[in-house]
């Protein structure tokens, strides 16, 4: 049985960045969404039992402009763009976004469970190389929950999700049309997405409070998705 204290706030995230893994992308957006603990466990439905959002909810989201460029496939889905973004006066992911996070994160009680969807893969490993190219560091005690595979997890131990344990049957959008019967607002935006994954979670919280619980994976133990180019400085 694992020692870890059970984390006390959920912070969902979602990246939307220049492309997939294989480009090394750089963060375009960011979108988080702190939940306490007590939220989760005691929400409530409406009477057409859609879960009613916390009320006591904090938000953060920042644009930037990344050095990298978007991939045609990136900016298509995501609305983003470097010209648009450089429009916009955007600065890069940089000191002043890394003390923001930090700051958002610091209101917040400990210790602290990241959220995101897919996110060993995408999400975190690339939070981790943006982090790791100005030196920066997020709670030490930090846990971090994917809940693509926990919810693949979840239904093949109670057997309710016999036909679609494939990635497109448990896309965020899938999941909440299949748990909802709607289609998602404001897909592929930063704060949309994570909006779409509270929703999925807080339909599914008992489960995946407990599988974060019994199931901890420590911050510390994610690695980079690739190393970054020239390590910088936070004030720079």
């Amino acid at each position: 049985m694992s020692e870890t204290p059970r984390a006390k706030t959920f912070v969902f995230m979602d990246l939307e960045a220049t492309g997939l893994p294989n480009v090394d992308p750089e963060i375009a957006e960011i979108s988080l969404f702190a939940v306490h603990r007590s939220s989760l466990e005691n929400f409530v439905r409406d009477d057409k039992g859609m879960p009613v959002l916390p009320r006591v909810l904090d938000k953060l989201t920042l644009c930037m402009s990344p050095q990298r460029p978007f991939s045609a496939k990136a900016s298509e889905i995501t609305g983003l763009s470097s010209e648009g973004l450089a429009r916009c006066q955007k600065a890069s992911f940089d000191g002043a976004v890394v003390r923001t996070l930090q700051a958002f994160l610091s209101r917040q009680e400990g210790p602290l469970c990241l959220v995101a969807h897919n996110g060993f893969d995408y999400d975190f490993p690339l939070l981790c190389t943006e982090l790791q190219r100005l030196g920066a560091h997020l709670p030490p005690d930090t846990i971090c929950l994917d809940t693509l595979p926990a919810l693949r997890g979840l239904d093949r131990a109670h057997s309710h999700g016999t036909r679609a344990q494939g990635r497109k049957g448990y896309s965020l959008g899938s999941l909440f049309h299949r748990y909802f019967q709607l289609e998602p607002s404001a897909a592929h935006s930063a704060e949309g997405d994570v909006y779409t994954l509270l929703m999925v979670f807080l339909h599914r919280a008992g489960e995946l409070l407990a599988w974060a619980d019994e199931q901890p994976h420590h911050w510390a133990h994610i690695g980079p998705m690739y190393t970054p180019p020239e390590p910088l400085s936070l004030h720079d």
